[in-house]
């Protein structure tokens, strides 16, 4: 079956290839009921789906305890909703020239009330398929703007937030208007807030894709790629996306100066994204050499644990003190 539905289909001119996932669920071993084939099977193809589609798997029984899993997973993010249980936490976006926090990126975390303090990556895929993620999401937003705005009055100048906005919350048809009302109510500037979104999704729907970027710039609003680099997207797709900053992923960063191939990548990035007219951010620097060599090829701004984990907004307050550095600002070679 896989192998006849692989072959090219021809539509007016236009040749598709449909790429198919299967679920298999076996009688009588699995059951005999209808409706609990039905689901057996409904899991087996979305396991197939998760492995890369355009394949086939059997239904195990780990299949149904995930299902579960997920389920609980799913109603327990939905009481932390209206239970407030979330939190953000604050990396500082700093400016390499001198050290100075510029901005901070708003990264989420659940007080799970048995599980403790969950990250991001023990929640939002869940969050995601269920569609949770759009009102956790514009809570987000909320919270972030009503932060960048006490951040700045602390700061005595105004502080930059980076949000993430997850593909599903990306769609949402309310986007633009929670996003208009949250700068709206906590008085900030709309280009203090940047929307990070990731290559793979500036591929996906690329019309829709663009006429969202176009609203949010229409506000004010600033647009990231985060991560960039790990994805598929073209030169063209930066071209055609009015987009203001290209985020460099902590894998390219990580082993500078020791990988002449990835310090290679690195710079042709940061050459590439100045001809564009587009702001750089290396993310994940956590060593002085690395942030040498940044600085020394002109990236402008950084994050990583060099200057600070992630923390609560009452500690990133205490960073913005102006006679507060973070470290010594690195010197930069003469230009030759």
């Amino acid at each position: 079956i896989l192998e006849r539905l692989r072959t090219p289909i021809t539509i007016s001119g236009h040749q598709l290839v449909v790429t198919t996932s299967i679920g298999i669920t076996i009688i009588p071993d699995d059951s005999v009921l209808p409706n609990i084939l039905t689901k057996n099977a409904d899991l087996a193809m979305y396991r197939a789906k998760e492995r890369g589609r355009n394949n086939y798997q059997y239904f195990s029984e780990e299949m149904n305890t995930k299902a579960e899993s997920r389920l609980k997973t799913e109603n327990e993010l939905r009481e932390a909703l209206r239970q407030t249980q979330f939190e953000l936490y604050y990396q500082p976006k700093v400016r390499l020239r001198d050290n100075r926090i510029i901005g901070v990126e708003a990264l989420i975390r659940w007080h799970h009330p048995e599980r403790g303090l969950l990250s991001p990556d023990q929640f939002i895929g869940v969050a995601e398929d269920t569609g949770v993620i759009v009102g956790i999401g514009s809570w987000v937003i909320e919270a972030a703007c009503a932060a960048a705005r006490t951040l700045s009055a602390s700061a005595g100048t105004p502080i930059q937030m980076g949000v993430n906005i997850s593909p599903r919350q990306f769609r949402d048809p309310d986007l633009i208007r929670t996003i208009r009302r949250s700068i709206r109510e906590s008085a900030i500037a709309p280009e203090q807030l940047e929307l990070e979104i990731t290559e793979t999704m500036l591929m996906e729907d690329a019309d829709t894709v663009l006429f969202t970027i176009e609203r949010l710039r229409e506000l004010g609003v600033r647009v990231a790629i985060d991560d960039f680099g790990t994805g598929y997207s073209s030169l063209n797709y930066l071209k055609r996306f009015p987009i203001d900053t290209v985020k460099i992923d902590r894998s390219f960063v990580m082993e500078i100066p020791t990988n002449n191939e990835d310090m290679a990548i690195t710079t042709a990035v940061i050459a590439m994204a100045h001809r564009l007219n587009l702001e750089v951010v290396a993310e994940g620097i956590e060593t002085t050499d690395q942030l040498k060599f940044l600085a020394e090829h002109d990236c402008e701004f950084g994050q990583g644990y060099l200057f600070s984990r992630p923390i609560p907004l009452a500690e990133i307050q205490k960073l913005l003190d102006p006679s507060v550095a973070l470290i010594r600002p690195v010197r930069r070679k003469p230009a030759s």
